[in-house]
């Protein structure tokens, strides 16, 4: 056992003195990889490597980004307590009413808006503590942390766990040290002293981020987000496909078992066998998710050819743009395809008709219609 893997400082909050702990700048001292771990190192990166090739050879890898950004943003979200579903999310991106309260809903609507932020600046800005603030003014914005100073470092204690952080689970740094670590770890995401491998530095930054907790809101789902953001920014996945957010909640106890043993008893190798566990089964999962998804365009589409025969054509470029965006209104059906308002609803109501597409409520305006396989599909755990 290595013992700690930074050190404490006493520190005074809220009128009484805690420890509060400062990571040792990152990579580890001494990072032991076993030979097991070397295999699991390249069954992950393999399974990643597949992931990749796969969004390649899409024709339109649109077809998946939306679905998966969403689906990601509902269980990261669910793992900080909201109740929002990914039916609650595409129904309220389309002003229709969800069946939670407003605010969960909205907080994973802003997760999807800081993913989308994040991986358009990427283009033009390196992985940083300027574009971590950004992405953070756009996670907390008018939501339920929206008064926890969106995009501000914290200039106060927090704490995870307890009531106070007298009896905290965990103290982070206190708020003079946060910009001094969080300058340590931007070092070591621009590759300086030296390259890390992805995968591993990926692992290590995402612990490191947690236990810095700069933010006063909205530090785990960043940190998770920190995760997919690096592995697209070095070039590891073309498309942000993977997500470790369904392996986190899946396996909560151990994932925050090891935050914390890593940061009192350095099992840093132990925290990455499980990351290398979790990007592997993830990566299976997606391309075999993305894989159902396409059989499922093609099984619809070859079932309005043989259904509707010489009256197929305006379902058929209706069905496509389902695959894109699978909940729909007809004024936007219309606009994107050209194609009139009276025809765009008879083509909805002949995939109705075939049970490929339903109505969202029982509004007679303004009409809501989704994509019902592929919302099944992308449901599945959340």
């Amino acid at each position: 056992m290595r013992g700690p893997t930074g050190r404490y400082e006493v520190t005074s909050s809220t009128g009484e003195e805690v420890r509060a702990f400062i990571p040792d700048p990152l990579p580890p001292a001494k990072l032991e990889l076993l030979t097991s771990d070397h295999s699991l190192m390249e069954q992950a990166n393999r399974a990643l490597g597949r992931l990749d090739g796969f969004a390649r050879v899409l024709p339109d890898p649109a077809l998946l980004v939306y679905g998966y950004i969403r689906r990601e943003a509902v269980l990261s979200s669910q793992i900080e307590g909201t109740q929002s579903s990914l039916s609650d999310l595409l129904a309220y991106e389309n002003e229709e009413a969800p069946g939670v309260p407003t605010d969960d809903v909205r907080e994973v609507s802003n997760y999807v808006r800081a993913l989308e932020y994040g991986l358009a600046r990427l283009e033009t800005l390196p992985l940083s503590i300027r574009l971590l603030r950004e992405i953070h003014g756009h996670l907390l914005q008018a939501s339920r942390g929206g008064d926890k100073a969106p995009g501000e470092l914290r200039r106060s204690q927090n704490w995870i766990g307890g009531t106070r952080p007298g009896n905290a689970a965990f103290v982070p740094p206190p708020p003079h040290l946060v910009m001094e670590s969080l300058g340590a770890l931007e070092l070591f995401l621009q590759n300086q002293p030296e390259p890390f491998p992805t995968l591993m530095k990926a692992a290590l930054s995402h612990v490191q981020f947690e236990t810095i907790h700069p933010f006063l809101d909205g530090n785990g789902r960043l940190g998770r987000l920190l995760i997919t953001l690096l592995l697209v920014s070095e070039g590891a996945i073309a498309q942000p496909l993977l997500y470790l957010s369904l392996f986190f909640k899946t396996n909560r106890d151990e994932y925050y078992s090891l935050l914390q043993r890593v940061r009192t008893e350095g099992v840093w190798e132990d925290w990455l066998r499980f990351f290398l566990r979790g990007v592997h089964e993830v990566a299976v999962s997606a391309v075999t998710k993305a894989k159902r998804l396409l059989e499922l365009f093609e099984s619809d589409r070859l079932t309005i050819e043989s259904k509707l025969g010489r009256k197929a054509s305006s379902a058929l470029r209706v069905h496509e743009q389902l695959q894109k965006t699978p909940f729909v209104k007809i004024p936007e059906l219309a606009a994107r395809l050209h194609i009139s308002k009276p025809t765009i609803a008879t083509a909805l109501d002949e995939l109705r008709s075939l049970t490929l597409v339903d109505q969202l409520g029982e509004k007679l305006r303004g009409r809501t219609f989704y994509y019902v396989g592929f919302v099944r599909v992308l449901n599945e755990d959340t």
